[in-house]
């Protein structure tokens, strides 16, 4: 699934690992996320979306295969 954390976390001048701390995971996590290795559960997506200030559906965009 593509996303925008990365682009949005730039713009807040924020570091992997400061947003890491704010959801509770690693900066690891964070980075495979970005980097579109690891889907985030739904409770991370959420607590992304709002240490991040914006809504799920602008943080996450979703691809259907065909």
């Amino acid at each position: 699934m593509k996303n925008k954390i990365k682009e949005i976390r730039k713009v807040m001048k924020m570091s992997q690992d400061e947003l890491a701390k704010k959801c509770n995971v690693t900066r690891q996590t964070v980075n495979a996320i970005e980097n579109e290795k690891y889907d985030p559960t739904l409770l991370l997506a959420f607590k992304l979306s709002k240490n991040l200030h914006c809504k799920v559906d602008e943080l996450f965009i979703f691809e259907e295969e065909i």
